[in-house]
């Protein structure tokens, strides 16, 4: 019983590791495909379809305009139940903060590039 309930947990555990990185490259091009046709519009676009940016600098004659995003989590613990190896552990509860800032450059008012950064961006 004990060996079964371990080969289950294994499978779940190999089934997330191979498919959390296909999610989440997924959802990264989810994410510039979303972004990318700002590119090449003017400025007045990017903050009417986003808003106001969280923080605003210059550098070389560029502008650039960040966006941040934030969450925090909680993943829950796991309370008698068996390890990857055998045996029992107590896992306590874990907070997670996700976060992604999306920055944009602008030259001449019209959207150049964009970059993103975090590990919530995809």
């Amino acid at each position: 019983m004990k060996a079964r309930m371990e080969r289950s947990i294994y499978r779940a555990a190999l089934l997330a590791a191979l498919i959390l990185p296909v999610a989440c490259t997924n959802q990264l091009a989810q994410r510039q495909a979303r972004l990318a046709p700002l590119v090449g519009r003017p400025v007045a676009d990017l903050i009417q379809q986003l808003g106001v940016p969280n923080r605003t600098f210059q550098a070389s004659g560029v502008d650039y305009l960040a966006y941040d995003e934030r969450r925090i989590e909680v993943v829950p613990g796991l309370w008698g139940g068996p390890f990857w190896l055998g045996g029992w552990n107590n896992l306590p509860p874990e907070v997670v903060q996700w976060q992604c800032e999306t920055t944009f450059a602008v030259a001449g008012g019209v959207v150049r590039s964009f970059t993103l950064r975090g590990n919530a961006c995809g």
